[in-house]
């Protein structure tokens, strides 16, 4: 008996020093939902795009990425490995959800050619840059690569990856990314800059340039500006396009967004205009498609743990020689939160959601076949939403 405690403390031991090295972090989005259409279980509301969609009560699924990362030293040389998960279902509910690994990878620093340069092998997403209320990443370097970050260059700090992408057995695409970031190039103010090229075995080559400028200090935030351009099969996010895409294929975005806090008021807003050009599939001429989305979320504490959350969104595409499809959608959601703050989590949120849009069918807006002829819905619902 006393061998088998021994044995029992042991083990109790070394499993507390051992999660002592290890922290797990995440986030996820949950809650029902029901809308006031007739055959539908629930709807929500977004023009087909990046930035289009305006999220506050208005995610139809369930998901979430949870995050192992392992610490330790091995002979003087820093080691970290990590594990995200992925789970997603695009109804309410957990059955047939999707397990994925969203990133996979080890990393190491200290070595002796250069001590301070991170060196990673994985599936992995660097740096990114998005706006929290149309949860979009317009940069966002991730996949199945190797590279170096932070790198002292200058006024700021290098990192370089390569990611490889099978597609298919026949279609493989290679990506090469530099970044520069950290560069101070005014008070409060960094730069940085982003270069892509890529290569598919059946496509065209792909080249993009992202630059965005970060301002801190603004009404008790910051501002971001993304300037960027994109061609052939690369994406204007810093990740691969369409494989499939020549060089006709180009698209230039800019995105202006602004997040605030000022005493019980805060907020975060989004202007972005888009341009995409690909030839036609059947005769070939090239074609434009230009993308407007202009909104922002108020919130504001009534209590140090109620608030009131506002979201309005006004979304437009305008596929060149045909009408614009636009979209209009509003949100009003009373909210329990750990604190007044516009970024405090997590949010208990009540909702009520009333979208109307036109020239576009209503099938398209919400992927369900019955509101098709409809030019408007209203959904309602209640959700939670944490990071930790």
């Amino acid at each position: 008996m006393t061998m088998i405690r021994t044995t029992t403390m042991a083990a109790l031991l070394l499993t507390a020093a051992q999660a002592q090295a290890l922290d797990w972090s995440g986030y996820f989005r949950a809650g029902p939902g029901a809308t006031s259409e007739k055959g539908v279980s629930r709807a929500c509301y977004g023009l087909p795009g990046p930035g289009l969609k305006y999220r506050l009560g208005n995610e139809c699924d369930i998901y979430g990425e949870f995050t192992l990362g392992h610490d330790v030293k091995v002979e003087g040389i820093d080691v970290r490995g990590v594990l995200m998960t992925n789970f997603y279902n695009p109804a309410t509910d957990s059955g047939d959800a999707d397990l994925g690994i969203e990133q996979m990878f080890a990393e190491i620093k200290g070595v002796d050619i250069s001590p301070t340069t991170v060196f990673w092998i994985g599936k992995e997403r660097g740096r990114r840059g998005d706006v929290h209320i149309v949860d979009t990443f317009f940069t966002e370097m991730k996949g199945v690569g190797a590279g170096a970050k932070q790198i002292g260059l200058g006024p700021g700090k290098l990192g370089v990856a390569y990611y490889k992408t099978d597609g298919d057995e026949v279609n493989a695409g290679h990506r090469l990314n530099a970044e520069f970031y950290d560069w101070a190039v005014n008070r409060g103010g960094k730069l940085s800059l982003v270069g892509t090229l890529t290569k598919a075995t059946e496509g065209a080559k792909g080249g993009a340039l992202s630059v965005r400028h970060v301002q801190e200090g603004v009404l008790g935030g910051e501002n971001s500006a993304w300037l960027q351009y994109a061609q052939g099969t690369a994406a204007l996010n810093s990740n691969f396009g369409d494989l499939l895409a020549d060089r006709r294929t180009k698209a230039w975005r800019l995105v202006e967004s602004l997040h605030w806090q000022q005493g019980p008021f805060g907020g975060q807003a989004l202007a972005l205009w888009s341009q995409q050009q690909a030839p036609d599939a059947v005769t070939g001429d090239s074609r434009k498609t230009t993308l407007l989305s202009l909104g922002g979320r108020m919130s504001y504490a009534v209590t140090q743990n109620f608030k009131l959350l506002g979201e309005l969104g006004l979304s437009q595409v305008k596929p060149e020689g045909q009408s614009a499809q636009k979209l209009t959608k509003f949100t009003f959601a009373p909210t329990l939160a750990t604190g007044p703050g516009f970024w405090n989590r997590p949010e208990l949120r009540l909702y009520v959601t009333h979208a109307k849009w036109s020239g576009v069918s209503g099938a398209v807006v919400t992927g369900e076949s019955a509101f098709d002829g409809k030019e408007s819905g209203t959904s309602y619902g209640a959700q939670v939403e944490i990071w930790f």
